[in-house]
């Protein structure tokens, strides 16, 4: 559990690990140097599973990912970010995948929770690949980090542990390194609830992650078949694109439509185009704050 200045939603994150049917597990909390109530909350639980380290420095997002890793014990590596939550089942339904000494990360589906609301999306609709999967997330990238556990194993064999340049994409980046190197398992139903609230990195650094998603493709173009090299720049062109709607650039969004990989005559996207942004927001709830 990585935490820089997470007291808003500590206590639910951390209750719903303490309410795990799985019970064989520690909880590395990993205090970023916050300066609220994180740690105090943490060290009013009385768990001897529970285990408290403060950063000699404040860090990027991945490299404090490393550094705690490094304080793990177990064989296995799970992600509950403070603002999230589990399912009581969710380890219990993942552990015994590994019973196969060849699987490396098993994932499930998780459910998109809008701030202050009771609603909720589910992250993934179609079915979760299993086995080698390497081609099919370049395809159709569908691992959260909340709802994966990796065999630390093969996280150990990797070269590069989280890649400590990326802000946002860094999860991607290791997920699919991974699976060159082992089986993926997943579990269908959704095991976690990622929790938007208008402050996830991922939505305040919109720019961000697509900067790095383009440094992500420059450095792997050489990895990927052109359907696939094609297919991660429609993937940047249409974030692009969604933000040049919602922040009002229309001329930036007019000439991304025409004169790039997007499909200008594409209903979802003329949809997007044509929309009023109030209508806009609301029908991407789940991708803005």
């Amino acid at each position: 559990m990585n935490c820089f200045n997470g007291e808003s939603y500590l206590n639910e994150s951390i209750k719903s690990a303490i309410s795990q049917t799985y019970k064989n597990w520690e909880l590395i909390f990993w205090d970023n140097r916050s300066k609220d109530k994180s740690a105090e909350i943490f060290k009013s639980y009385k768990d001897k599973r529970f285990r408290y380290f403060y950063s000699s420095e404040h860090t990027s997002l991945y490299k404090a990912r490393n550094l705690a890793i490094e304080k793990c014990r177990g064989d296995f590596i799970a992600f509950l970010d403070v603002d999230d939550l589990w399912s009581k089942e969710k380890l219990e339904l993942q552990i015994p995948y590994f019973d196969s000494p060849e699987v490396g990360v098993v994932f499930s589906n998780l459910w998109m929770l809008k701030k202050n609301t009771t609603k909720k999306k589910l992250y993934i609709s179609r079915k979760l690949p299993r086995g080698k999967i390497y081609n099919k997330l370049i395809e159709n990238y569908n691992v959260g980090i909340l709802a994966s556990v990796i065999r630390k194993k093969f996280y150990l064999k990797l070269k590069k542990k989280f890649d400590e340049r990326f802000s946002i994409i860094g999860d991607f980046d290791l997920f699919l390194r991974l699976s060159k190197i082992c089986l993926f398992e997943s579990v269908q139903e959704p095991l976690g609830s990622y929790r938007l609230h208008g402050k996830n990195l991922s939505i305040i650094n919109k720019e961000k992650e697509i900067e790095e998603l383009e440094i992500w493709l420059r450095e792997n173009t050489f990895d990927l078949n052109e359907f696939q090299r094609r297919k991660i720049q429609k993937d940047i062109d249409y974030r692009k694109f969604v933000n040049f709607k919602i922040d009002g650039k229309y001329k930036e969004c007019t000439h991304l439509l025409l004169h790039s990989s997007i499909n200008p005559l594409n209903i979802k996207n003329l949809i997007i185009f044509f929309a009023p942004v109030f209508i806009l927001k609301k029908l991407l709830w789940y991708h803005q704050d």
